[in-house]
């Protein structure tokens, strides 16, 4: 697909003391750095989902130790650190008939923010955000934030 589609883990896990520990350090011992995360809990269980430097390794890591692993496709788009900028996204993207499923966003070292959305369009997303002059990152720049 695109370079500037990421690769999301997601991780489905019991919601208990210890268990985000056991997951970070299964992280850690295969030398994966987290970028992005997001819990969402859902009673007893919960979904972590995370963007890395190494996903592959990250998928790897989890899975062969036994839990519940997907990756997903999303995609991260900068935007200005001011006001306005997470609903000039939503309505690019809204009156093209794009949903935005989940994000969440974080502020970076260069103090611009990254959103990290999952869409039910990823193409028509791409086309749309890039018409727009939006900016995508790419795992490289995931690497170095």
């Amino acid at each position: 697909m695109d370079d500037n589609v990421l690769k999301q883990i997601s991780v489905f896990a019991e919601n208990k003391p210890g268990r985000l520990a056991n997951i970070a350090d299964k992280l850690k011992s295969a030398d994966v750095n987290i970028r992005a995360f997001n819990i969402a809990e859902a009673g007893e269980f919960g979904i972590i989902r995370m963007v890395v430097d190494n996903p592959d390794n990250a998928y790897e890591a989890l899975h062969n130790t036994g839990f519940t692993v997907s990756e997903t496709d999303v995609l991260g788009i900068e935007m200005e650190d001011v006001p306005g900028s997470l609903s000039n996204i939503a309505k690019n993207l809204g009156e093209h008939g794009i949903n935005i499923d989940y994000s969440y966003a974080f502020v970076t070292k260069t103090e611009k923010a990254l959103l990290i959305v999952r869409v039910d369009d990823i193409k028509g997303a791409l086309k749309v955000l890039d018409s727009a002059d939006f900016r995508l990152v790419d795992m490289e720049e995931i690497k170095h934030l």
